[in-house]
């Protein structure tokens, strides 16, 4: 079994947090959660990141305009950032991308629900709409209410993931079985917090826990 790609998510400076971080597959840097000292933290990173600066509608912490969080977030190529997450909502989207792309790094185009999980048919025109707009990977985030909407996810990476790069999964503690299962099923990686109590969404599992799990499965089937 090829093991799943993890992607720890740091939103605190700590040394500590840092170097359980580089030994995952991948990092996100949550600018908005950090603060000024993300780009100090940035240069310790040894695997490659994803620069993340969410606004409050977004889930995320940033109190000031768009036009400062964008210029902010793009901060992070100039730092060695290997993707730039940017909202599907946003408002400059198609000028972040060109931007972005154009210096050769990559997008990720990220799209989150904290209401519900839409339909199957829905969640697919979210994942074309982020193709069209030039998504190097695709993520479409929700928020389970039952058992179905892990479902109704891991379909959709299922049926998406051989088209575009896609990271999906459910958020809420009724959704912690697609965070786990997403990578079994295309999905190119997913997220985990770096310590307990760390967490930037709910539902998200402690990294070294996470790790545990995986390689208790490999043990089990292989």
């Amino acid at each position: 079994m090829q093991k799943p790609k993890v992607c720890t998510v740091l939103t605190k400076f700590d040394e500590r947090y840092v170097k359980v971080a580089n030994s995952s597959d991948l990092v996100e840097v949550r600018i908005d959660m950090i603060g000024d000292s993300w780009t100090a933290l940035a240069k310790m990173i040894e695997k490659p990141w994803i620069a993340c600066n969410r606004r409050k509608d977004e889930g995320g912490l940033w109190n000031f305009d768009e036009e400062s969080r964008v210029k902010e977030l793009l901060r992070a190529i100039n730092f060695g950032a290997e993707y730039i997450d940017i909202e599907l909502k946003s408002s400059n989207i198609k000028k972040v991308v060109k931007n972005v792309r154009e210096v050769g790094t990559k997008v990720l185009i990220s799209y989150h629900n904290f209401d519900r999980t839409p339909p199957l048919k829905e969640l697919k025109k979210i994942f074309e709409n982020e193709v069209e707009l030039g998504a190097d990977v695709c993520k479409i985030v929700t928020t389970a209410k039952s058992f179905e909407d892990n479902l109704t996810i891991l379909r959709l990476i299922r049926e998406c993931y051989k088209i575009a790069p896609v990271v999906a999964f459910c958020m809420g503690e009724a959704g912690v079985l697609s965070r786990i299962l997403s990578p079994f099923f295309g999905g190119m990686f997913t997220y985990a917090s770096i310590g307990h109590g760390l967490e930037s969404a709910k539902g998200q599992v402690d990294f070294e826990k996470l790790e545990d799990f995986y390689s208790m499965l490999n043990e089990i089937f292989y």
